[in-house]
This record gives structure tokens, C-alpha cells and sequence, in this order.
């Protein structure tokens, strides 16, 4: 049992856990940064040596060998791990690996960029948001796949007439089109309370698909106005934008209709259940399809801000993101083709 019963005991204490959680977690980034830097010079010099003389694939396997032997205790020097290594250099010349993000990464997830994200640009977007958001190289994998890079900030929305800069930017940025529910199992055909119900049912992988910061508030959130009952269909708090998040489901085509809808549920949540320190609150129309010349001339002159969007069900994307997404065969193939190349 602790003898120190003083509150300023405590706080030292708590001032001293973080302290060392902080210096533990920056030793581990400077850790992860020296080793990526070493694999960068690793490769760099194994690129030169095999320019300047003409070797082959075989000097990789005999390095392998020789830096094993000499280094027991050190794993990542296996012949494939030095080829990644080859290809990293390739990727970033000596004065770029120090301009990029890529060395705060895991070595695992800079393998993973390397070789399913050819687009520089879509590249960086994955690196800043695996550093914002912690994410796995599984979770990384995942995001590539579903080719989060050409659905973030697709929506359509009214935000940047409706909300002030930056806030307008940033809520923007936090929607998508399409939204990808083809982890409920469903069918194409499935009604908007069969998908809602699955939904809350599998409410961690949506909060995935939702993206960072959204908080799950409640689903059939009861609102009385004027003496009669309504129901909003999901409702979240979104901890970066300081604001509650109302969505509506739709199992149909997008109708003007459904911003009438939701533009008064908006105002009621705005009313009866945001703080006043809150920022105004949004709302997200989610529909089996939409005519986007449609869902622009139903927002404009909404007073709330709100965004409109596409979901799927099954695993099928749009064809103009999925003919800019190769599938996992072919990432297969291009991986081993080009290690042939590398031999």
C-alpha cells in the first residue's frame, strides 16, 4: 500500500509516468528512424557496389550469409530483406530520405508502400496518415486496398459555404465516397435497417471505415419536437471536430428530399443537444447511389452542413477506382517479377 497519501505525491508521480512514457515512446521513434537509415545505406551501397562493378543478384546472397554470420544477434539480413533494402535506395535518393516522412515508419510498412503504391503523391498520403493514426501494417494494407487515397474527401457537400476555414477544409477531409460496409455480409438488396442493425453489430470495423476521431453516440436517437417523436437513424461525436455527427441511411437513389430531412434534424440536434462550445453540427446522407449534378443542386441552399455519399455492400468498387487499384494477384506478380529482374 502506498504510504504517500499527499496529492502533491501524486502529481509528481503522474508528471513522472509521462515524463518516461514520453521519453520511452521518442527512444523507440529514434530507434525505428536509425534502423531505417541504416537499411537505406545498406542499400544504397549495395546499388553502387553492383554499378561500379557489374555484380549480379549472388553478391546479395553471399552478403546475406556474411552479415549474418557476423551479426547473430541482428535480425533483417536475410536475401529478401536486402533486396527491400536495394529497392528502398532505389525508391529514395540520399538527399530525399531525409526530406521524407518514410523514416518514422516501421521497416514493414515502408516494404508495404513500396511495393502496392507506385503514385508518389498517394504514397505520401498513406505515410502522413499511418503517423497520424497509428495504423498497423496490416490496417495500412487494409486502407491501400480499399483505396482510401481516391475516396477520402469525395463526398459531396455544402461544408465550405456552411462552415468557416479551417474547419470547412478539415470536414471535408473527413468524409469519403464511396463507404465500403462489405464486412456485414449482406446483400446488394438489403434494406437500411438491415444494414443499419448489421451495422452497430460490427460497430468497430464501421468506426474503421468511418476513420479516426468519430465517437458512437446512439442509433434510433430519439429527438421530440413539437410534441412529436422523431428518430435519427446513427449518431456520432466527432472528438477532432468538436461536433456531433448525424447520418442517415438510405437503401435507394439519392432523393432532394433526404436534405430536407436531415437539414431539420440538424437543427434539432443543434437545439436540444449541442453544447454551446460545440462546432455546428453535420450531417451525412448515405445512399445506395447518387446523381451528383442532383445532390449539388439539393445541398446548395441548405443551411446546415451536409455531406452526401455512396456505400457498398459487397466488395465490388467503382470502376474508376477500381481500374487505378492492381488486385492482389497482380501485385503478386509484380513483386516477383521484379525480384526476378533483380537476380
Amino acid at each position: 500500500m502506498n504510504q504517500f497519501i499527499d496529492p502533491s505525491y501524486a502529481t509528481l508521480l503522474e508528471l513522472l509516468k509521462q515524463q518516461i512514457s514520453t521519453a520511452r515512446y521518442q527512444a523507440a521513434l529514434k530507434v525505428n528512424k536509425d534502423l531505417v537509415l541504416l537499411y537505406h545505406h545498406i542499400g544504397t551501397r549495395i546499388l553502387q557496389s553492383q554499378e561500379t562493378h557489374g555484380w549480379g543478384a549472388k553478391v546479395i546472397d553471399q552478403l546475406s550469409k556474411d552479415l549474418r554470420r557476423e551479426f547473430p544477434d541482428m535480425k533483417g539480413f536475410s536475401t529478401q530483406n536486402l533486396k527491400y533494402m536495394r529497392r528502398f535506395a532505389q525508391e529514395y535518393g540520399g538527399n530525399e530520405i531525409g526530406q521524407q516522412a518514410v523514416d518514422q515508419l516501421p521497416w514493414g510498412h515502408n516494404v508495404v508502400l513500396m511495393y502496392r503504391v507506385a503514385d508518389r503523391k498517394a504514397r505520401e498520403f498513406y505515410v502522413q496518415k499511418t503517423i497520424a493514426q497509428g495504423w498497423s501494417r496490416d490496417r495500412l494494407a487494409a486502407q491501400i486496398e480499399s483505396n482510401l487515397y481516391k475516396r477520402e474527401g469525395k463526398a459531396v457537400t455544402n461544408f465550405k459555404n456552411q462552415l468557416a476555414l479551417p474547419l470547412s477544409d478539415l470536414a471535408n477531409n473527413t468524409l469519403k465516397d464511396p463507404y465500403l460496409f462489405d464486412f456485414l455480409g449482406l446483400g446488394k438488396d438489403a434494406h437500411e435497417r438491415d444494414v443499419e442493425k448489421a451495422l452497430i453489430n460490427h460497430m468497430e470495423k464501421f468506426l474503421l471505415e468511418l476513420g479516426a476521431g468519430f465517437a458512437f453516440v446512439g442509433r434510433q436517437y430519439h429527438l421530440e419536437v413539437g410534441g412529436q417523436d422523431y428518430y435519427i437513424d446513427l449518431l456520432f461525436y466527432h472528438l477532432k471536430l468538436r461536433c456531433f455527427v448525424v447520418i442517415e441511411l438510405k437503401d435507394k437513389e439519392f432523393k432532394p428530399e433526404y436534405a430536407g430531412k436531415l437539414n431539420f434534424y440538424l437543427s434539432a440536434i443543434d437545439d436540444l443537444v449541442k453544447h454551446q462550445s460545440d462546432n455546428p453540427s453535420i450531417g451525412l446522407i448515405l445512399c445506395k447511389t447518387k446523381n451528383n449534378v442532383t445532390a449539388e443542386y439539393a445541398l446548395r441552399d441548405i443551411n446546415k452542413p451536409i455531406g452526401l455519399a455512396e456505400y457498398r455492400l459487397s466488395d465490388a468498387l467503382p470502376e474508376e477506382i477500381q481500374t487505378s487499384l492492381p488486385t492482389i494477384e497482380a501485385l503478386e506478380h509484380e513483386l516477383a517479377k521484379g525480384l526476378k529482374n533483380e537476380e
